[in-house]
């Protein structure tokens, strides 16, 4: 990595910290006494064989830049090659964590968007319980900043203007004469860069790794925010409604008229086990394919959309050709603050690939867990979906602004969605109690917080169970901390919370998974020229 090699110092992660590093699905049993939850899937078995390790990073933590080392449960990405197991039985690796716009609980911020680098070592736990939460243990190896060649930077502020369209991108958003960008997922083909899905585009972002950006993937035109202007057009306007912190916008921009809600832009990226296809998914449904009036019950029908690939390299042959998209239809739950019934929607959080059309899906709910007035999730799932089946939808007349799939949030009649199954409760207390968590009461640190957002799988590397893996799952704890440090100044979080960042481990058994092939290019990017 041209960028950390770059760096002359690297430290632990501790290094960093002030204190150190201090349901629909059936109840899974201690993996020392009873038997897996598993479920049958297009004809093959998918098994949880239950949780086995936990680690923690304190919420004050920093990194080599001084910024606090938060938010970076958006996006996880694992190194295959680094994979690992050592003579003594645990496990080692590397894997590269994304952190979103930056604090933003009382505002955005100008933090320019980067990725941080770990090595980790895992010592799954298979007993009946522990107090400890240290299976997993992270060791921070420095981070890269991203920025647009000749030194535009990437920020956290909310979209405020536009850069015009140019030979090399498409019009990118624009605040502060910078990019600003909301990451929430990342890939890592292991060629020399990195793709980053974005919300506020919502665009796809292909990065060296020293930072440059190469190409951004501008949807199609239904998925781009667009507000009305002066004389009623509506025109692009890519802003999230999310101001700067002590900024009050007068009027308020609200939701745009059609495209990406606010906040609810590309959360799911994925790649096929041959790198020749890009799978992007949208956080839940566009706004013309809901009520607005309505959102939370009726924006179930969100959209996948796949990319081909194949024999093109950056600026050699071409962009990004879409291929395919589908309507994915959100799991639903019952709201908790209500007897009567009333389904809301789990919007999705983060995806991953199987194989060509197999992948699973991270839904929850939100406003639930430690420092919300809910202390109580209803729906924290990984679960799967097969596209085989479904309708495609690319460049048809829905791919215009405007074009509704699902007219007030009713899927059309013409349209069969991908296949969907619930898997994994994250929820489930049988299991986070075995580690000393819990999901509800009492809300304190040990209740899961809010937002679980990124998913890295690796093979458990056991001959006699060929098919099973370590699915690691990591939260966003937005920032939140007491003694922060963003853009050169302090920062306490106005809940009064210190949330550190849990990441889980499961052992699972994925019968379908094809895990990615090694890339036949991985020197050809140090060749391209950056413009």
């Amino acid at each position: 990595m041209a960028g950390l090699a770059a760096q002359t110092r690297f430290w632990r992660l501790r290094a960093y910290s002030a204190t150190g590093i201090a349901s629909v699905l059936t109840v899974f049993a201690s993996l020392a006494t009873a038997s897996a939850q598993s479920i049958t899937f297009e004809g093959q078995t998918f098994v949880n064989k239950g949780l086995v390790g936990v680690t923690r990073i304190p919420s004050n933590a920093v990194d080599q830049f001084g910024d606090t080392l938060g938010g970076m449960g958006s996006g996880m990405a694992m190194d295959p090659l680094a994979w690992h197991k050592k003579g003594d039985g645990s496990f080692a690796g590397t894997v590269y964590m994304l952190p979103d716009r930056g604090w933003n609980t009382q505002g955005t911020v100008d933090f320019q968007g980067r990725l941080h680098k770990f090595e980790f070592t895992l010592q799954p736990f298979t007993g009946t319980s522990t107090t400890a939460q240290n299976q997993l243990v992270l060791d921070y190896k420095g981070s890269i900043k991203f920025s647009k060649p000749f030194g535009t930077k990437t920020t956290g502020l909310d979209p405020t203007g536009i850069f015009p369209a140019s030979t090399t991108f498409p019009e990118l958003p624009k605040a502060n004469n910078s990019i600003p960008v909301d990451n929430e997922a990342v890939v890592y083909p292991g060629d020399g860069t990195v793709w980053i899905s974005d919300e506020y585009g919502p665009y796809v972002y292909h990065y060296t790794l020293d930072g440059h950006l190469l190409e951004a993937i501008r949807p199609p035109e239904a998925f781009i925010p667009k507000r009305k202007d002066a004389s009623g057009a509506a025109v692009d306007n890519f802003s999230a409604n999310s101001p700067p912190v002590g900024v009050t916008y007068d009027p308020s921009p609200g939701n745009p008229v059609s495209g990406r809600q606010n906040n609810q832009g590309f959360e799911g990226l994925a790649m096929s086990p041959d790198r020749s296809k890009l799978y992007v998914l949208l956080q839940s449904a566009l706004i013309q394919d809901l009520d607005p009036n309505n959102i939370k019950t009726t924006r179930r029908n969100t959209r996948l959309l796949v990319y081909d690939l194949e024999h093109r390299v950056p600026f050699l042959s071409g962009k990004p050709k879409l291929t395919a998209e589908y309507v994915v239809q959100l799991p639903l739950f019952q709201d908790p603050t209500t007897t009567k019934t009333k389904l809301l929607t789990a919007a999705q959080s983060e995806f991953f690939a199987l194989n060509d059309h197999q992948f699973l899906v991270l839904a929850r709910d939100s406003s639930a867990g430690f420092t919300n007035t809910n202390p109580t999730s209803v729906y924290r799932h990984i679960d799967l979906i097969d596209i085989s089946a479904a309708t495609n939808l690319a460049n048809s007349n829905y791919d215009n602004p405007g074009v509704s799939a699902a007219p007030l949030g009713v899927l059309n009649s013409a349209i069969t969605p991908v296949t969907y199954q619930s898997f994994i409760d994250i929820n489930d207390n049988t299991q986070l109690n075995r580690f000393g968590l819990h999901n509800g009461l009492p809300n304190d640190s040990n209740n899961l917080y809010e937002k679980w957002e990124s998913i890295g799988i690796v093979s458990a590397l056991d001959p006699k169970t060929p098919n099973d893996y370590f699915l690691f799952v990591g939260s966003d704890n937005d920032f939140i901390t007491q003694d922060g440090h963003m853009v050169g100044k302090p920062y306490a979080d106005a809940s009064g919370a210190n949330v550190d960042t849990l990441v889980l481990v499961y052992r699972v058994t994925l019968p379908t998974y094809v895990p990615q092939k090694p890339t036949a290019i991985s020197k050809l990017i140090d060749l391209l020229p950056r413009q």
